[in-house]
């Protein structure tokens, strides 16, 4: 039986312009785009129409399985707890960012993130999610056993998104030791003896596995075409190197030169949504919206708070001369699709899923009313 609804008297997004008018749902998909009044249908009362936001970059359910130091937290509950959260902050597809490496710095153990994935597609078949749920691996490539842990992957089809990563001191967010004494000396209360030996072994570790880790990985997504993602580029030889893997994703450099430079030979450049609406970076890095105003952006992850992927957009619109929402919201839906190849979401166009988002906002925090994916209400 044919399935219809009508949602009217919208601000419609689209990539382009904003259009004030009504669009047609019909079995899962847009099947009309109208301009104007209209008397039938679900009123949005001049409320916006977005597409369903695209999340390529969160730790936040790592948050929710392990939300004190040695805590384990019953994984559907945590999985449960996590797509609630992104649901109701305008996200329609989340890609959930499960760790692969493990040191004594954390991490997790072989087999643990693998489960969590069985978790997440168990839940998924059971109905108990609304957003969709994909997979992106973030592979320590200096860990000494991230190869054993992305084997747990190899034949999941649900991998879409893998990146590259290297946190040792010294590499990419750590160019200076300011930093990488913060995070991993002071919030550790570690004495400088310990440290030293933590230093020197991480420098070995990424030295011995760095490049032989990211050959390997790298060498697997081509041939499963899956996306890869560079992480923390800082110089641009990272760059030329990132090209050299067939990176599609730039997540957070750590330089202008870096970002200019990725964004120049092709690649989606991703900050970080938080950046943008505190800002500023909390690890002192460069700022999201000074790569905005150059144009080099290309696309916002919420990475640990979820409401800000729908907050920064409207953020940028407003204070970021030559932005328009649309083009806003496009580095949240259209461009963090496309560069994954889900082509199928991301715009409100005819044929398209109808992952759709009705957002109040008048000023200041926008407010999510209503969520549908592919035509069912989810929120």
């Amino acid at each position: 039986m044919t399935k219809e609804t009508v949602l009217s008297n919208a601000r419609i997004v689209l990539e382009d312009k904003i259009v004030e008018g009504s669009v047609l749902i019909r079995d899962g998909r847009i099947a009309a785009i109208s301009e104007g009044k209209s008397a039938i249908g679900e009123d949005f009362e001049g409320d916006y129409l977005i597409p369903g936001l695209v999340e390529l970059h969160t730790d936040h359910l790592e948050a929710h399985y392990s939300p004190r130091p040695g805590v384990r937290w019953n994984k559907t509950a945590a999985i449960q707890a996590h797509d609630a959260q992104v649901v109701t902050s305008g996200i329609t597809t989340v890609f959930d960012c499960l760790r692969m490496g493990s040191d004594e710095d954390g991490g997790f153990e072989k087999g643990e993130m693998r489960d969590m994935a069985d978790a997440i597609q168990a839940a998924q078949r059971e109905d108990r999610l609304r957003a969709e749920h994909l997979i992106h691996l973030r592979c320590e490539v200096s860990s000494d056993n991230v190869l054993d842990h992305f084997q747990d992957f190899e034949k999941d089809p649900y991998v879409r998104l893998v990146s590259l990563m290297d946190h040792a001191p010294g590499q990419r967010q750590f160019q200076t030791m300011d930093q990488y004494i913060f995070y991993y000396q002071k919030k550790r209360g570690l004495s400088d003896e310990a440290f030293a030996r933590f230093v020197a072994k991480r420098q070995e570790e990424s030295a011995k596995y760095a490049t032989p880790h990211r050959d390997a990985i790298s060498k697997v997504c081509a041939e499963r075409g899956i996306t890869v993602a560079s992480h923390d580029d800082a110089t641009l030889a990272h760059v030329d190197e990132a090209i050299n893997y067939g990176v599609r994703l730039a997540e957070f450099p750590t330089s202008i030169d870096a970002a200019k430079a990725s964004h120049g030979a092709g690649m989606s450049v991703l900050m970080g949504a938080p950046n943008i609406v505190r800002g500023k970076s909390h690890s002192g890095n460069i700022a999201a919206r000074d790569l905005a105003e150059l144009g080099v952006l290309d696309v916002l992850s919420s990475d640990y708070v979820p409401l800000s992927l729908l907050h920064a957009p409207f953020i940028l619109a407003d204070e970021v001369e030559g932005i328009s929402l649309s083009q806003a919201i496009a580095m949240v839906t259209a461009t963090p699709a496309k560069t994954v190849s889900l082509n199928d979401r991301g715009r409100i166009a005819e044929g398209l899923r109808a992952d759709l988002v009705r957002v109040r906002r008048d000023h200041g925090v926008p407010v999510t009313r209503s969520v549908w994916r592919e035509g069912r209400r989810v929120a």
